[in-house]
Parts: structure tokens; sequence; C-alpha cells
């Protein structure tokens, strides 16, 4: 997740209070000057023009038994006005007592669901007077907090000891910490966190590399950040540096796996600093976490969350974390005011993955990722509908849960859009703007509205010839793909469409030249097949690649997914087992949407039924109303 700069512009901070039409449309919102005043975040109850969160000292005991957190937050606070009260996101949490300025009783009310969006959950508001600098919550999770998995010593690798893991983007931290819960406000913390004796705890923040013998472990962050970057994870954790500012956790028996794979970590960090300036935030780690984690990775400062399917053996999967990587800059320095700015974030970041790829493997690596890119936004929009408002890059998210923007619309239509403005001016105009862009909005947010001003002070008014022919409005707030995109070729994946068209032509699978392919070409091959491809040739081709049954998961995926398609039933055992030890939802989705579009609804239902357990909430929030459990 990203974004950058360059001026004295410090309407980064702002957001405009127009209204535009329900219906799509080209034209950007216009706003005047005496209109921008200061973000109003939909999907925050706070009110931080009046009273705005500094600092989080946290304390907090993490408790298995009872799978909750017993904690203490102290806030402290910044009055903008003469504001009588300070407003805290939460959600399913249990109030204990709330004072002021480390001891005077307080005055609060939490406030009732808001009827249909419980996702929102509840606000706290809190009474203060001029002389209010802290605010103290002492509180408790619900043991089904959505931000915590819980898993037991069974669902981890090692099979020793439990494991928790925290998810708070986009708006789930409210449901382990009282904040103010929105990614336009950023704050710094320390923490001191009591977990069960010979676990490790890690946390957005200055961490541990050895387990502590009393089982207490003390954080801090000086950087300023907002929720959705905090993160808790305790397990029985071993680390293994993998270069000067680089290293890798995991559960003991498969840290040293995960650091070969990751072992180019470091280039990574090199080169991406070449591109678009120091890295600011210390160290950067990676936590490969345990299977249930239900994306391929979360950018927690300075602790990367990544799913342990991008351990492959052959490091073919490490662009996760190149793109975990790059959103140090775009997302966690520079980051989207809003979750209606959400493209701010990824479109920069999958621009930025792209870039360290080509400079660690090179280009023609990197040309077989943009077209992976680029046809997986044309079955989003082909799956969502050309004149959707959700294939905009602005979001109208008011009244939804910010987690439905997550699609590749933001991801691919945003790099995309990036690679366009590059290619008008050439690539070393493009990348100083950015590194200006960077460097002048280190740790501010951004609208949309603020991005496209700077854009045009700074590139395009410089660059005017250039631009001439690229409609800004019609990528941001227009709906689908604009007719202008460039669209990307991959020597490689020529040599692979030969193969597919062979194959279909009647060539035995055995006599296919396959040697030396990486990941990304044996999905290009998967992807090319037809969904009513024979049983036979399923057979054939299964026979001579062993897909049913593959350790990578990427491979596994795509294949499963042709196999539902095709009813190759053989594949069935296995896709099962697939679906009941993987939680990322990338891989999820496709799968159950398959059966269900292929008249097996009754075989998703019965697969669902066992899997879910096992899942993050996060999962089970997008299947249960696919798969029909509600």
């Amino acid at each position: 997740m990203l974004k950058q700069f360059t001026t004295c512009l410090s309407v980064a901070i702002l957001i405009t209070s127009c209204k535009s039409s329900d219906k799509p449309t080209t034209e950007a919102p216009t706003t005047k000057k005496e209109e921008v005043m200061h973000i109003i975040d939909p999907h925050s109850f706070a009110k931080t023009n009046d009273a705005v969160v500094k600092h989080l000292s946290w304390k907090a005991n993490v408790d298995f038994a009872t799978k909750t957190i017993q904690a203490e937050a102290v806030w402290t606070i910044e009055k903008k006005t003469n504001a009588d009260k300070v407003i805290f996101d939460t959600r399913d949490l249990t109030i204990r007592q709330v004072t002021v300025n480390g001891g005077q009783t307080a005055t609060y009310h939490l406030a009732d669901t808001v009827s249909g969006q419980s996702f929102m959950g509840q606000a706290l508001t809190v009474d203060i007077d001029s002389t209010v600098k802290t605010v103290t919550i002492n509180y408790t999770t619900s043991p089904g907090a959505a931000a915590l998995q819980w898993l037991n010593a069974q669902q981890t690798k090692d099979k020793k000891h439990p494991f928790l893991f925290t998810q708070s983007q986009a708006i789930l931290c409210r449901t382990w910490i009282p904040t103010q819960d929105g990614p336009g406000t950023r704050f710094t913390f320390d923490a001191t966190v009591q977990v069960p004796v010979g676990m490790m705890a890690l946390m957005s923040a200055e961490n541990p590399q050895q387990t502590a013998t009393d089982g207490i472990y003390h954080f801090k962050m000086e950087q300023p950040i907002p929720s959705y970057l905090m993160s808790l994870a305790v397990g029985d954790l071993g680390f293994q540096s993998v270069g000067t500012e680089t290293g890798v956790y995991a559960e003991k028996s498969f840290v040293a796996a995960c650091a070969e794979e990751l072992s180019d970590m470091q280039t990574m960090l090199e080169k991406a600093e070449q591109l678009y300036g120091k890295y600011q935030w210390g160290r950067y780690d990676v936590i490969v976490l345990p299977p249930s984690f239900p994306f391929g990775g979360m950018e927690n400062p300075r602790i990367t969350f990544a799913t342990p399917t991008i351990i492959a053996g052959d490091k073919s999967l490490v662009a996760l974390v190149a793109h975990e990587l790059a959103h140090s800059w775009s997302g966690n320095l520079v980051t989207n005011a809003t979750w209606n700015d959400f493209w701010l974030n990824e479109g920069f970041t999958v621009y930025f993955e792209n870039r360290i790829m080509e400079a660690v493997y090179g280009k023609d690596y990197a040309d077989m990722l943009q077209v992976l890119e680029y046809d997986g936004l044309v079955e989003t929009v082909k799956d969502f509908g050309e004149t959707n408002p959700d294939t905009h890059l602005k979001l109208k998210l008011e009244g939804r849960d910010p987690d439905e923007g997550v699609s590749d619309i933001a991801y691919n239509k945003g790099a995309f859009f990036l690679r366009l403005l590059e290619s008008k001016v050439g690539r070393a105009k493009w990348d100083i703007f950015i590194n200006a862009y960077f460097t002048s909005n280190a740790f501010k947010v951004m609208t949309t509205e603020a991005f496209v001003e700077y854009l045009n002070a700074n590139l395009i008014a410089p660059n005017k010839a250039a631009y001439a022919d690229v409609d800004i409005n019609a990528w941001i707030y227009g709906p689908g793909i604009p007719s202008n995109i460039t669209k990307p070729v991959s020597v490689r994946f020529d040599l692979v469409d030969a193969q597919v068209k062979k194959f279909n032509e009647g060539a035995a699978a055995n006599t296919l030249v396959t040697t030396n392919w990486t990941t990304h070409e044996w999905l290009r091959f998967i992807y090319q097949l037809p969904d009513n491809t024979s049983l036979e040739k399923m057979g054939a081709l299964d026979k001579q690649f062993k897909f049913t049954g593959t350790g990578n998961c990427e491979i596994a995926d795509a294949w499963y997914e042709l196999a539902i398609k095709a009813k190759y039933t053989a594949a069935y055992a296995e896709m099962d087992e697939f679906l009941n030890s993987v939680g990322r939802r990338k891989f999820l989705m496709p799968l159950y949407k398959a059966m269900i579009n292929t008249g097996q609804g009754e075989l998703a239902k019965s697969i669902y039924a066992k899997a879910r357990p096992g899942y993050h909430y996060v999962a089970q929030n997008s299947l249960d109303e696919l798969v029909g459990t509600k």
C-alpha cells in the first residue's frame, strides 16, 4: 500500500466535503478551497479535528486459556479545539474502567452498534476538559474478536504450542485496541506484553530475536503509524538473520527453510532504496505465519506478516515479499487518507514491487508478473461488470465494510495507471517525481484529490505536451479499463502459449517443452487451458506434471480451479485437503466460487463446513454468504 510527494502542498491531510453523483462518471469532483477542512473518515466515529490521539502506551496480558487479551491503553491526546469529548472506535470490547490524567475517574459512554453496520462497532466517548492530557482505558477483548486468530497447537506446524496473530486492516484494530481507527490518524507507541513462558511475542515495533525467559516483552515504535498497521504475533518462534537489516521469524522447525527461501530480502531492500530513497523503519523482518493467515502478506512496519504458501522451495513466489517491502514507502510512509483512497496504497505498491523484481531478477521476469496482473485485472472487471463503480480507482465505500474495496482494481488498475504516466515522460523523470513524492510526504496521509493536484503541478504541467492524450479522470473516477492501457507482453509467456497451442492441437503431454519453467510459467500454462478440457487430457497432464497434490499452492489453486470447471474428480480429494490446509483468501474464493458456478454447490458446502473453523474471520466473512451458510 503506498504514496509520494515534493512541494509544500499541505493538503495531504485534507479532504473535500463535496458530494459527487452516484452515476459512473469520468469527471473528477470539484474542490473549492473554502470547503477543504479535514479528513472525514466514513469508517471511524472519531472526530480527530477536535481531539486526536498522538501516543499509545499499551500493557497487555495474552491469555490463551480464555482466548482474550486483558489490557490497558493509555492514550496521549491532543486537543485541536475547545472540544469537551474525545471519541474512540471499539468493537466487541468489554470496557472495565476509563480514567484521565493517570487516575482521575472519567465520564464515558459506549454507544450502541449502528443498525446494519455491525462492522463499525461502537463509539466510546470520553468527557474531557482543558486539563486532560491522557485517557486510560482498561478493557478485555472478546474471544471472538475479529482481528485475533487463536490457534491451538494442532493448528500450527510444530504442534507444540498455541499461536496468536492479529489482522488489523482495514478497521479491525478496534476489536483488540480502543483507538481512532482510521488510516488518516497516526500515533507512536510503546508496549509491555506478557505471554506464556516459552513463547515469543512480536509487534509492529523494535522486536526481540530471542525468547524471553519470563514471557515479558517490551516494544517501542518511534515512527507514527495508523491503527491498521498495529500487529501482534505470539508463538513458539525462532529467528534467523538473512542480512544486516533483514531477518526471518517462523516456527522453529520451519525457520531455516523460510530463511533460505527469503535469502534475497537484503538485496531487495537495497534495490528498493536505490529506486525510491532511504528505508525509514530500521529493520525489515518477516514472520511466516501458520496457514490460516487470510492474506498473502500484511505490511506491518518492521515485521511483515506472510503466508507460508510463498515457501515454494525455488524462490518463485517471493514477489509477495517485494510487495510488502514496497509498502514501507507506499502505504506505511505515505498513507491513503481513507479507505476510499485505497488505490493510492496498493496501486503504487504493485508498481514498486514490479520495479524491485525487475532490479533483482531481470526484466523478463518482471514482464511475466505484469502480464499476470493484466489478466487478473481483465478477469476482475469482467466479474464486476464494466460499468460497476467498484471498478473506479476512487471508491465510494460509505456504509459498507471497507474490506469490500479489496480487489484487483486498486492493485492492478492503479499500477497500470502509474505505468501509463511513466511511459509519457520516461523512467528518469518519473523516478525523480516519485522520489520527491515519498520524501516530502513521509509520515503523512494522501487523498486522491490531493494526489491529482500534486501530480498536475509537479509532473503534468512541466510536461504538458506529453500528457495531452491522458484522461486522468477516466482512470481515477471512471469505470472499467481505459482504452489507452498498455497491454504488457512477455517473451517467456509467448513460449508457454506455444506449448499450450501444441497441446490443444493434440500433442501428447510428455512431448511438451517445459524445462526450467517457473511458477509463473506454469500458471500461464494452466490459465490458458480451456475450461472444458477433456478428462482424458486432464489426466494426461496430471500424470506428466503431477499437478494434483503439488506443494506449490499457486499452481495447486490454479489446477484445482480448472479441475472443478472440467469436473476432473480425480483431483477432488486433494482439493478438499488443500482447502482444509490453507486459509489464504486469494486461494479460497476462486475454488468455492467455481464449485458454485458449475452446479457443485453441495460439494462446496460440505468442504466449507469442515474447513471453516480453521479460517480467519476475514476469510469466513467473505465465504459465508458465497457458500450459503447465512
